[in-house]
């Protein structure tokens, strides 16, 4: 089954958060997911400059930053919009970390580093049932935020 969720996620460097929260929580803890897709788009494609990161971490990170650290075992995907006017030019890369089983809540973050501009965002998950060991294990590593 997959699962979907998109919206609208304010940049830090506007005074904002720059942050959400994606519940995926359950009591039992035996529902998992992995991510398969995480994509962004400028909120106005009409002659705005615009760069983005956007991190998903298995633990709040605290204050987003433009900074991407593959060696920080909280972090779950990693995305770089870039929007430039004056070539029409509007792209992203993302790079999801490994296939890891997450059962927990996850959060996204938005850091610009041109301008103040929020960003939409899709991001996909792929849900899965985990044995009792496997829920414990991600249940733990998430709340250690480690491997």
């Amino acid at each position: 089954m997959i699962k979907t969720f998109k919206g609208k996620i304010s940049s830090y460097t506007s005074g904002n958060t720059g942050k959400l929260r994606i519940r995926l929580g359950t009591n039992d803890g035996k529902t998992g997911y992995f991510i398969k897709k995480l994509q962004a788009l400028g909120i106005d494609l009409t002659g705005r400059e615009q760069e983005s990161v956007l991190q998903v971490f298995s633990v709040d990170p605290g204050t987003p930053s433009g900074v991407v650290d593959f060696d920080n075992p909280t972090l779950l995907a990693a995305l770089f919009y870039e929007q430039v006017a004056s070539t029409s030019y509007f792209g992203g890369q993302a790079i999801i970390i490994d296939n890891k089983k997450i059962n927990q809540d996850i959060f996204i973050t938005h850091d610009e580093a041109k301008s103040d501009h929020d960003v939409n965002f899709y991001l996909e998950l792929e849900q899965i049932k985990l044995t009792q060991d496997e829920a414990t294990v991600a249940t733990v590593r998430d709340m250690r935020g480690r491997e």
